[in-house]
């Protein structure tokens, strides 16, 4: 169709990004495997591809492209595939009553060969369960019974529509566990409780994965601050005999320790800047699925508050001790080349001076030169006319050569002092 104005060209994408994690509505009794593979920023056209391999095998159409996420029905379970940032999540999901929540994972269906070869690395793997309210309701003890006697967290979510369990644990299959309780939820209601349920366990993960990473570089970091100080100690010592070479070796200590730092905060930022996105997003799902407290047990928000947000704080924490200390390797780099500085302008001061005291003293030797030059002009000067004077008299001129070359001497002297003089003004006033 022809709008009748001039469309921008991203408009229907910024519009399609508001669906772009949409959810899958879901029924109690349901069963929903989830996975979440990290894979990394480029790691989008393996995962295609391997989608892509599922669907040839249940004999379904193959996408010519495939966008953000992707829903389809495999036949025996529905499939829901998402590409985040730095990972990607398979949710399976299957209709139909079932004994025990956890038992018979849906991923046990799929082909092993295709899970074997995800790409990528699986950072959770997790058996949801949404159970309707007319089932019987579980006491403590059979909640605690139910997930191999680890405690229970759990909490009433969407206004008391539903409630959820889990505790956090992996088990012995290999997953996590999560039970749903429908208790008057829509379908719309119970497909996005299981999702953020889902994306709070996924981003928890991701969202801990800084946290090694703060306690691994503490070492280096320790380590770079004993040595900073042991050179900002060493620079607030006076100067030794031999300063510049001292000076040279601090600069090349405090360029070694700065690189070092660097190298560290190149290895962490990104992580560090992930787990608090991840954090915040952990954040507001946890206050989307609006929780009252189950008597007896502790809230999800509590639960994961009280674990992620020490964890976090550790990695906010690093990251700033990284940032200060490549301010304070900077500033004393700083230092020490303005004292670098003083020194060469201490020593080109001296040179100068040097240099100075030399140009006086070679103007006291042109001097000198230059009367001696203004002394033997004269005398051949005085030579020459004296070579005339005798020439004249020896051929009975009436003159006393002896008494003009008297006469002539103070002249001839005259003559040349006042021409070198005009040949040094001469020379001045062309340079």
């Amino acid at each position: 169709m022809s709008l009748p104005f001039r469309e921008h060209r991203l408009r229907h994408l910024v519009t399609d990004e508001l669906h772009a994690r949409t959810f899958e509505p879901l029924r109690a009794p349901e069963r929903v495997s989830h996975l979440a593979a990290v894979s990394g920023e480029r790691g989008s056209g393996r995962n295609v591809e391997h989608l892509k391999r599922l669907l040839a095998h249940y004999g379904l159409p193959i996408p010519v492209t495939v966008d953000q996420h992707y829903w389809v029905d495999l036949g025996p379970m529905r499939l829901r595939w998402e590409r985040h940032t730095e990972f990607v999540t398979y949710t399976f999901s299957k209709r139909g009553a079932f004994t025990h929540p956890f038992a018979e994972p849906l991923l046990d269906d799929l082909p092993q060969d295709w899970l074997r070869e995800l790409p990528g690395e699986v950072i959770t793997a997790t058996s949801l369960a949404i159970e309707p309210c007319d089932w019987p309701e579980r006491a403590n003890e059979e909640l605690i019974a139910l997930f191999d006697g680890n405690p229970v967290i759990g909490s009433d979510v969407v206004g008391g529509a539903g409630r959820a369990w889990s505790d956090h644990k992996i088990h012995a299959d290999g997953y996590s566990w999560i039970l749903l309780r429908d208790c008057g939820l829509s379908d719309n209601q119970a497909g996005r409780l299981a999702k953020r349920v889902l994306e709070i366990n996924a981003y928890r993960a991701m969202a801990l994965l800084g946290f090694p990473l703060a306690r691994g570089v503490s070492a280096a970091l320790s380590d770079a601050d004993r040595r900073l100080a042991m050179v900002a100690s060493r620079l607030s010592r006076q100067g030794t005999s031999d300063q510049p070479a001292f000076e040279s070796e601090l600069l090349g200590e405090l360029t070694s320790l700065a690189a070092d730092i660097e190298a560290v905060s190149a290895r962490t930022t990104y992580r560090f800047d992930a787990s608090r996105a991840y954090y915040g997003m952990i954040q507001q799902r946890l206050e989307q699925l609006r929780q009252n407290r189950i008597e007896g047990l502790q809230t999800l928000s509590e639960f994961l508050d009280a674990r992620l947000a020490p964890a976090v704080a550790t990695c906010e924490a690093t990251q700033r001790r990284q940032h200060d200390l490549a301010e304070r390797a900077a500033r004393i780099t700083s230092l020490l080349r303005a004292r670098v500085d003083v020194s060469l302008q201490e020593q080109n001061r001296r040179l100068l001076e040097s240099m100075d005291r030399r140009a006086h003293l070679q103007v006291r030797l042109q001097e000198t030169v230059e009367g001696l030059s203004v002394i033997a002009i004269g005398y051949y000067g005085v030579g020459l006319i004296g070579y005339a004077l005798k020439g004249l008299e020896s051929g009975g001129a009436p003159i006393d050569a002896s008494l003009w070359m008297g006469i002539a001497l103070p002249f001839v002297i005259g003559f040349a002092w006042f021409g070198l003089r005009r040949i040094k003004r001469r020379l001045a006033g062309s340079e």
